[in-house]
């Protein structure tokens, strides 16, 4: 069987042919359905937007876009135009995250958007789903990128903390689902004093525990002094990491929370003591042993590092190709 006519993919997404309706589009669209809240999957202008309620919440935080909301919860089936299923199921990505299974004419075909296989507080586990056609990222898509036990770095940080304790630590981390998957795996570890937020990071902290994450006691850094910071988390955007923001800090360590950490030149770039491997992606062994679970008929390969991926499936005798989509960034990782 030849890959679907009906699924077409374009520079500005996954275009649906019978549904007239479009994958996590970069343009404004009449319909779009939206795997996650991140800004180079979510936007606002769509005529109408379906996508979890918690990834409408946050889009509705970030983008302003209550207006033709349509929610969908995971494993419910909807039928669009043109006799086109869509389903919605947990990506394990961020909060709301969400792959989707369109069926059409016998087919089926799954786009993940973003995800990861790794256990996540703040998030619904990945659900494996056998399909025809399988769309995934491919953003760690090198053999060099394996990310270590979110335990390990997490007791990097800790054991920073206990060694300085005049000092705080600086982390940056991403304000939708990196944020705050630091703070709920430090609470899972056991820290349970105030960690302190920069500005930025307070409204969708708050979001996420409006939507049932308990993230334990929070405080905004303009409201505290140098010294009550003193043996202290501090969670900042990266940008403000090396910016006159961080000075009203007590002895910083700057860390960063990324799987791009494990590029050293990276760390080095954003002046990183602690680098702390922590992704919301899957890794190179995940993105290969899910297609083999899977077990897709063809793989169609989106955004990250598309060649490594091709010949791995090459090398294992699968069908693949690279979608040219622009606009999808490593913004959340």
């Amino acid at each position: 069987m030849s890959a679907p006519h009906w699924i077409q993919p374009h520079p500005q997404g996954i275009y649906v042919a019978p549904a007239d309706c479009w994958v996590d589009p970069s343009v404004a669209v009449e319909r779009a359905l939206v795997t996650h809240g991140h800004a180079d999957h979510a936007r606002g202008g769509h005529g109408e937007t379906l996508a979890t309620p918690e990834t409408l919440a946050i889009m509705d935080l970030r983008y302003n876009t209550r207006e033709g909301a349509v929610p969908v919860a995971y494993g419910e089936t909807l039928r669009l135009a043109g006799g086109v299923d869509a389903t919605y199921l947990p990506a394990g990505h961020v909060l709301g995250s969400a792959q989707i299974l369109l069926e059409h004419a016998g087919e089926r075909v799954v786009i993940t958007g973003d995800y990861k296989r790794r256990a996540d507080p703040t998030c619904a586990p990945f659900e494996l789903t056998p399909c025809d056609i399988f769309i995934t990222e491919a953003t760690f898509g090198l053999p060099i990128f394996t990310h270590p036990p979110i335990t390990e770095e997490i007791g990097k940080l800790l054991g920073a903390l206990e060694a300085n304790p005049e000092a705080c630590v600086l982390v940056g981390a991403y304000a939708l689902g990196k944020a705050q998957r630091v703070i709920a795996e430090l609470r899972a570890a056991g820290h349970h004093d105030p960690i302190y937020l920069h500005g930025a990071m307070e409204r969708m902290c708050r979001l996420y525990e409006d939507l049932g994450v308990p993230l334990g006691e929070l405080r905004l850094v303009a409201d505290h002094t140098k010294e009550e910071m003193r043996g202290g988390v501090v969670v900042c955007p990266p940008s403000a990491l090396n910016d006159r923001w961080s000075r009203r800090l007590p002895d910083p360590i700057t860390a960063m929370a990324s799987g791009w950490m494990r590029v050293r030149q990276r760390a080095r770039q954003r002046n990183v003591e602690l680098p702390l491997v922590i992704s919301d992606h899957a890794d190179w062994h995940e993105l290969t042993q899910t297609v083999l679970e899977v077990n897709p008929r063809e793989t169609w390969i989106t955004h990250g590092r598309e060649e490594a991926l091709l010949r791995w499936h090459e090398l294992h005798q699968r069908k693949a190709r690279a979608l040219a989509l622009v606009g999808y960034e490593d913004e959340d990782d």
